[in-house]
């Protein structure tokens, strides 16, 4: 099976160089990508002709909140939710009340290695934006044409792969505080960035770059990482409430163009440190000396490589092709050290590989095949070779006997799908496709999906699809085993895939005024049903022990509104959304009601321009309306028994305010700014235990933020 991927592999890079020697019929007058979407179609469009209602954040959106990496950005889209866990320092993203395992993430239309597979549950902090031009979304079942695990939607990243003068050589600077924690060395937040791109020809274009972005944490009601004990404040522990993370990136990029043939090999590499410091501090007698202090502490190491192929152009003249191939593997490590608190140093350093993930990845396509304006028939395949590893040193996997067991496991899937384009008239267009999975691991699957759009008189657009979906399980549901006196928890070999189906219709509507106001309108309704969702199930009570199993339903409904007026130098948007979830789930002796749970999103983006003193004015702002979710909680009846309820929490908002001016002729920019200025730390959640099973329950604060932090960014521009 190996074999066969690598030779697949050979084969698709192969196609993508031979492409240099086609020669091209005509020039292609590309358009500026503001205008024009890449994700789910079969060519590059405009946003207008797309089946799918597609969300685009621009290079201007980015650069206005001075966001560093995804999950600076994100947190002000309706429907999007960010995951903080500080404990971890991961940031994790949810749709729909679905979590990163739902959501696709992709870079140039690749899907990015994660810590549980491809393209899945990503950490958001990990993905940089320095070099992106402009990031795409989807919502809705996109299984046809981005395969397993685009059941909420996809998130594409397109970078960029081009300028418009020789050189460009741009260096960043970036001070931020974390919560009211700042000093130049080590506390706050220091990103330095630089990235070097040359136009050599008219056809060769070549781009380098890096980052650091140094966060060092939230110190917080904590005593960091040198703190010992004080006799009056003997609840103060050791470390931080957030942990401090240093992030190292570098890419770069190769590209060929030539009339319609375009070529491109790109590079990133990631590196991340998480330093973690034990708020036990152990004491080692050394008499007749002072006894030596030191705690035993960890560093995570996260080291990612991603390789990127791929070539576009056009065959027998009209016929479009676009062929990609990756090679990415990620590498999780931690290394154990003693840290002697008053020396300040460390000592009997001792690192290993905890988890790895290394995939080999091709997908293309070819469309236009019946080279007629009305038609566009378009085929594709994709193939995935992945390789998982996880130590039993995670404490996650043992043998049968108890006994610690490395575990590692390799899943192949081979897609192919099809999708034709049908323009019935210029204003009523539709799109229907069909992929089917070969999997080596699970029954083979497949995904379908059908849209339509229509263009009625007045700026009116009306887009309605119908898909078919579904998501593969990932390693630690699989492959758990965590046996010991206080756990039982394992995983399920046997599990199958989740299937979903969605629903959705949008209507927009887009009004240009002689006063020179333009306005757009959008509403839209989704409907998402996963059936076979995998669950934990309590399957024994003396001893306690539990399963991964499908058992689960989840259902959502989705109304969402979005406006946006623009007015000479003026721009507001605005919308809100209400969400609705059911799920029915057991833990082996109760069941969960599924009755819908109801939850409100409100968002704003308000920008003003001053065109003589290049400057820009922005607010955004964002409501997430208190949530309610299913929890398994233990029965005040009886402590061996779980029974569900409701955990309800608070509701909170999010307000970013920033200022950007240029000098000298836009060489030079400063941006100044403020994130959270509503000072949000913790969210209150409560529990009702049982639902109708019963009352009672407790409460508890999950972490959303490290409170309000202000930002200064310098950006230096040389074009030549």
């Amino acid at each position: 099976m190996q074999t066969t991927s690598r030779l697949f592999f050979y084969i698709a890079s192969f196609v993508s160089f031979s492409a240099l020697a086609q020669q091209p019929v005509k020039d292609t007058i590309y358009t500026n990508l503001d205008e024009v979407v890449v994700t789910g179609q079969p060519e590059p469009q405009s946003i207008k002709k797309s089946v799918f209602n597609v969300k685009v954040i621009s290079r201007k959106d980015i650069d206005r909140q001075a966001a560093n990496n995804l999950a600076d950005l994100m947190n002000f889209y309706l429907n999007i939710n960010i995951n903080q866990d500080p404990g971890q320092g991961r940031s994790t993203v949810s749709v729909f009340g679905l979590d990163g395992q739902y959501l696709k993430v992709l870079v140039d239309n690749v899907p990015l290695v994660s810590d549980t597979g491809l393209g899945n549950n990503i950490d958001l902090t990990q993905i940089n934006l320095d070099d992106v031009e402009q990031i795409e979304i989807i919502e809705g079942s996109m299984g046809v044409t981005h395969g397993a695990n685009a059941v909420s939607g996809i998130i594409n990243i397109i970078t960029k792969k081009s300028t418009q003068h020789d050189w460009e050589i741009k260096a960043t600077l970036q001070e931020e505080s974390v919560g009211s924690e700042y000093s130049a060395s080590d506390k706050g937040r220091h990103i330095q960035s630089v990235k070097v791109s040359h136009k050599i020809t008219d056809n060769w274009f070549i781009s380098v770059g890096g980052n650091r972005n140094d966060f060092a944490g939230l110190q917080g009601d904590r005593g960091g990482k040198n703190y010992l004990y004080n006799e009056t404040d003997i609840n103060r522990q050791r470390g931080y409430s957030w942990l401090p993370k240093e992030q190292y990136v570098g890419n770069a990029l190769l590209s060929y163009k030539k009339n319609r043939t375009r070529v491109f090999y790109k590079f990133d590499y990631f590196n991340e440190n998480i330093d973690y410091y034990n708020p036990l501090v152990t004491i080692q007698d050394n008499y007749p000396f002072w006894d030596i202090l030191f705690g035993n502490d960890r560093r995570y190491k996260t080291e990612r490589l991603y390789h990127h192929l791929n070539s576009s152009g056009y065959l027998f003249k009209e016929m479009a092709y676009n062929i990609s191939a990756s090679y990415q593997k990620q590498t999780r490590d931690f290394e154990d050290f003693k840290y002697f608190i008053e020396e300040r140093n460390e000592a009997d350093n001792q690192r290993l590989t905890y988890q790895s993930t290394e995939v080999l990845y091709s997908t293309g396509s070819i469309s236009n095949i019946l080279n007629n304006k009305k038609y566009n028939l378009q085929v594709g395949y994709e193939l995935v070779n992945e390789k998982g590893f996880a130590s039993s040193r995670t404490g996650l996997f043992r043998d049968e006997n108890g006994g610690f067991a490395d575990k590692r496991a390799t899943l192949n899937n081979y897609d192919v799908y099809t999708a034709a384009e049908l323009a019935f008239t210029e204003r009523f267009s539709g799109r229907a496709g069909v992929r089917y999975s070969a999997q080596s691991k699970f029954d083979d699957q497949y995904a379908a999906s059908v849209g339509l759009r229509y263009l009625f008189d007045k700026g009116i657009e009306v887009r309605s699809s119908l898909g078919k979906s579904y998501r593969t399980p990932n390693f630690e549901e699989l492959y758990t085993y965590l046996v010991d006196s206080n756990h039982d928890v394992r995983g399920n070999p046997d599990l199958v895939p989740e299937n979903s189906t969605s629903v959705d219709l949008n209507i927009k509507k887009i009004t240009n005024f002689s006063s020179g106001l333009k306005m757009s309108n959008n509403f839209m309704v989704t409907y998402l049903d996963v059936i076979d969702r995998i669950g934990q199930v309590q399957i024994n009570f003396v001893p306690l022990q539990y399963k991964y199993i499908n058992i689960d339903n989840f259902k959502v409904w989705n109304f969402s509104t979005s406006h946006e007026f623009n007015y000479n130098n003026f721009m507001l948007k605005a919308g809100g959304a209400v969400t609705g979830t059911s799920q029915n789930v057991s833990n082996g002796a109760v069941r969960s009601d599924d009755s819908y749970l109801w939850a409100v999103q409100l968002n704003a983006n308000l920008n003003y321009s001053v065109p003589k003193w290049n400057t820009e004015f922005s607010v955004f702002y964002k409501l997430n309306g208190q949530q309610q979710q299913i929890v398994s909680t233990t029965d005040p009846n009886d402590s061996t028994r779980s029974i569900f309820g409701i955990a309800k929490i608070s509701s909170f908002s999010w307000l970013n305010a920033s200022v950007r001016k240029s000098f000298f002729k836009k060489s030079f920019d400063v941006t100044l700014g403020a994130r959270n200025l509503l000072d949000v730390t913790n969210v209150r959640s409560s529990i009702a235990q049982g639902g109708n099973l019963g009352h009672g329950g407790g409460s508890t604060d999950l972490p959303a933020a490290y409170g309000r932090s202000y930002f200064v960014k310098l950006v230096y521009n040389i074009n030549l």
